[in-house]
């Protein structure tokens, strides 16, 4: 169960950017599985094929994701909430696959956002996954070149 202070103060403004963290069901790492991680990017990519959102930056981690993006439409847990339960759908795991709720953060000015970008591009290397960035094939970010 989430706790009720994720929920204090927030808010949903139209093209205003959020970095968001969301985990999966007793950390379990689903994510691993390359075929998964690649539904989840998919599912990123459709949130914004939909309008909802302009996708910044993503890192699909083994049990989380990073995901940095300007909201385009609707409410930021609208979207949310979309990206996961089509990705569960897609999965088709026993079992639920994301924790309830998630963490998010509104970026506020532009030293902020790169360095939102930057953590997220940077996770799987910190994480071991990757030896530089750019080398995890699930993380992605609009203003690095060695980026898909």
């Amino acid at each position: 169960m989430p706790s009720p202070r994720l929920l204090k103060g927030r808010w949903s403004q139209l093209r205003n950017v959020y970095a968001i963290t969301t985990v999966t069901h007793q950390r379990h790492r689903h994510f691993d599985d390359p075929a998964h991680a690649a539904v989840i990017v998919a599912g990123l990519r459709w949130i914004q094929q939909e309008g909802r959102c302009l996708n910044l930056a993503w890192a699909v981690m083994p049990d989380h994701v990073h995901w940095l993006m300007q909201l385009r439409s609707g409410t930021l847990a609208a979207s949310v909430q979309m990206m996961k339960s089509r990705c569960s759908r897609l999965i088709g795991i026993d079992g639920p696959l994301w924790q309830r709720g998630y963490h998010d953060h509104a970026v506020r000015c532009d030293e902020s956002l790169k360095n939102q970008a930057l953590y997220i591009a940077a996770n799987p290397v910190r994480a071991g996954l990757a030896a530089l960035l750019g080398d995890h094939p699930f993380a992605w970010c609009r203003w690095f070149d060695r980026m898909p």
